[in-house]
Order: C-alpha cells, then structure tokens, then sequence
C-alpha cells in the first residue's frame, strides 16, 4: 500500500472542489461568547448544563443553509457533529448528552447530511477527539480541560482506556449511519495527546472498512500549531489526507520535503470566533475572503470558511450578506478556481495566478499606470478574455512599452496606453488560453 498515492486519489474531487463551509454549532451558541467558553471561564460540567437545558434552535432549517452555502460558490460542507464540551449534534447511542435529548428532540446531523446532499454537495464532520464531558477524559493536570487546575480534581482517576472505546464507537456511529462521508475533520492533537495516545492506526483502520474513500484531516497527529509527518515523504499511516492550517495562509502553500505540494486546507473564520458570538462584529469583508479563496487556490490549496449559526439555528445575517457578496464574484469567475491550482509562473506583484491546464487566469486587484504588463508569456498567448462576461481582451504593445519585450500587455480601455479602472474592484479576472 502506497499511501501517498492513495491521499493523491482520494483528494483528487477536493483539489477540484476548492471551496467549503464549515459550521461551528452546539450548546455555546447560547452563551454566544465563542466555542470555547467551557474551558475560557471554567466552567463544570455542572455548570454548563444550563445551556443544555435551554437548547432549543426553533429555527434551524439546514435546507436553507445548504442553498447559502450553493449560491456561494461552496461543493462541500464540514460540520460539528461532536465538538470539545462533548455535546452531539447526532443520535449517539453512547451518551445522553445530545440533541435529541433537548428540547430540541432532533438529530441534526442527520438533517444536515440530507439538506446538504440534495443540494448537490459533498458532506463532512467534525469530530473533536477531545471531550470535556466524558469522566473519563483527564482533567487536573491537561492543557486544555476547564478543571485543569482545579484542586479538587487532583486526585480524580480516569479510565481513558474507556474513554477511547467511547470515542472510537461514536466515530463508527457516525461513519456507518449517516451514508456516504466525504470528510471526516478530527480536532485535535496536542502536547502527549497525540497519535497512538488515541489508538490512531486502530481508529483509521476501523473508519477505512466503513469509509473507504472519506478523506480525513491531520489532526489525529497535529493541531493547528503544526502539520505532522504529512509534511515528510514517509508520513505516517494515520498522517492524513490534508494538512489543516488554522487562521493562516500558508506563505508558501504546504509542500513536502522534496517540494512537491501535497493537499492542503486553510480554515478561517468569518469573525474572529468559530462559534456563535454575539459581540463579534469583526466580519471580514467578502472582497477579503474572495483574495484569500484565490491566494489559496494560487498556491495549491483550499478555504474551508466558518459560519457560527446563533442559538435559535440562524446563519447570522453579516454571515449570510458575505456569503451572497462572494457568490456573486463566484457565478462569473468560479472557472478560476475550481479545477485550478497553481501556475508556473511567479506571482505577479498586482496579484495572483491561477491555472488549469492551458488556460491561465490573471487575478488582477490593482488598477496600473498605464497597460498592464505580464512577463514571461510573449509568444505564448493564443487567446485572452475577461472571465466575467466573456469579452475580448486584446494583447497589445502600446508605444510606451516598446522597451519592454519579456512582456505581454493588456489594457482595459482606449487609447491604450492610458489608465483606466479596473472591471472589477475586488478581482478583475483575465483568463489567458495558452498555446
């Protein structure tokens, strides 16, 4: 078994598909102080019962989440089945800390799998292989548990043994009753929390019988902070399919050792929360994300980007504003990113390339003085059009870049050798047919 050559086949649709939503949901979003609330305030269990108490998302309709999620440009959708407080989303047989054991008496994962898969989408998971609900999951002493350095816990034992048959049984759950899996999103390792510690050969050998094609993240052996041996020529059999980096863009993409790019996900927030957080007025702007999306398929890679849904199961209307603003750029200009990847030659200092096969897409976001030059495609030009409504786009050689003869030149109106507006303020789009 060659495993990189199994990655490389089975992320052959994800290297295509480019763009996906990730959803961050659960018990949090009504605290509405972000996802990591338990352990920020340290909070017990106890504690954070309330929140299970009151869940009841009255509005939550996935169907429409998934039309959001379409009209923006999105083929695939990650969400939290399981996140690090140890509430389920899904009818886990397992434990009764889980949705259909609230008010609101529904599996939603199960929903969503169905809304999402109807609208032609690819469906994902997440599952956090942490859990700050189990007893059995070490807390005095962890990194990350809310009771972390709470004294009456010190001398507290724990099974982890039977925490781990708990999290493998509800990982088989989940990858035997809720049909075809496309992603499945571990999170995550840290410290001596890693690899083996979660039986993680053991855990990816189970999810391959039920799964085989799923792709699945690199985070029973990293985190965040770094991406593990999926970096190496010799990952890891349980290294992953993609490397997950976390609000980064990595400057140069993720490429092995020998510099060959291997699959890799950007995942970023909308704000500067995962989950719902009601103060969080920190939107990126659509125009920003549309440049990243583009940074990202420049350099061989994906954007995985995060909507919060609120306590009553509502996408937040900034969210849902950002989302339409963005598919709208994508409905004229998505041929530049999916199937696209990076070009082979270097990045321009107006803004990005993108390529698939013989065509090359100019992803143009500052205006020039004068015609636009490109270098190192004199010659090898065959057509050139503005992806957005198909127009002609000239290759020129105004007078004044006659000393110029590396370059082509475009230009955006007439007399050519003038300055001019770009079509498109946030990404003007030349798409360049090669010879």
């Amino acid at each position: 078994m060659n495993l990189i050559e199994d990655r490389n086949r089975r992320t052959e649709w994800f290297l295509q598909d480019r763009f996906g939503m990730f959803i961050h949901w659960g018990l949090y979003s009504i605290p509405a102080r972000g996802e990591w609330i338990m352990t920020n305030e340290k909070m017990s269990k106890e504690e954070y019962k309330i929140y299970f108490d009151e869940f009841n998302p009255i509005n939550y309709d996935p169907k429409s989440w998934a039309k959001a999620a379409k009209n923006a440009g999105m083929k695939y959708a990650v969400m939290t089945a399981k996140h690090h407080d140890g509430f389920c989303l899904f009818d886990s047989k397992l434990t009764d800390y889980k949705s259909t054991n609230t008010k609101a008496k529904r599996d939603l994962i199960k929903e969503y799998v169905e809304a999402f898969r109807a609208e032609g989408l690819k469906v994902g998971l997440y599952y956090s292989i942490i859990d700050w609900h189990h007893d059995d999951f070490p807390h005095y002493g962890d990194r990350h548990h809310p009771m972390r350095d709470n004294e009456e816990y010190k001398d507290v034992k724990h099974d982890f043994k039977n925490y781990l048959e708990y999290m493998h049984g509800q990982v088989r759950e989940l990858c035997t009753n809720y049909g075809k899996i496309d992603i499945l999103w571990f999170d995550f390792s840290y410290d001596d929390m890693v690899g083996e510690k979660w039986k993680a050969t053991e855990l990816i050998n189970m999810v391959r019988s039920l799964q085989p094609n799923v792709i699945i993240d690199n985070r029973l052996e990293a985190s965040g902070e770094n991406s593990g041996s999926i970096m190496t020529k010799n990952p890891s059999f349980f290294a992953g399919d993609f490397a997950s980096p976390e609000q980064i863009i990595p400057p140069e993409g993720i490429v092995d050792e020998d510099g060959n790019s291997i699959p890799w996900e950007a995942c970023i927030t909308m704000n500067n929360h995962w989950g719902y957080s009601s103060t969080d007025k920190n939107f990126k702007s659509a125009k920003m994300i549309i440049r990243k999306l583009v940074e990202c398929v420049s350099k061989n890679g994906n954007l995985l980007l995060n909507v919060g849904p609120n306590a009553k199961g509502e996408i937040p209307k900034e969210s849902l504003d950002i989302l339409d603003q963005i598919g709208n750029w994508m409905k004229e200009n998505g041929e530049s990113i999916y199937n696209a990847g990076k070009s082979n030659l270097s990045k321009p200092e107006w803004g990005y390339f993108t390529q698939n096969k013989n065509k090359l897409y100019a992803h143009i976001f500052e205006a020039s003085i004068g015609p636009l030059g490109i270098q190192d495609l004199n010659g090898k030009v065959k057509k050139a059009r503005l992806l957005s409504d198909g127009s002609e786009i000239k290759i020129i050689k105004p007078w004044n870049t006659m000393d110029y003869n590396d370059y082509i030149f475009i230009n955006f109106g007439t007399p050519e050798h003038l300055t001019y507006s770009l079509p498109d303020d946030i990404d003007t789009v030349v798409e360049f047919e090669l010879i």
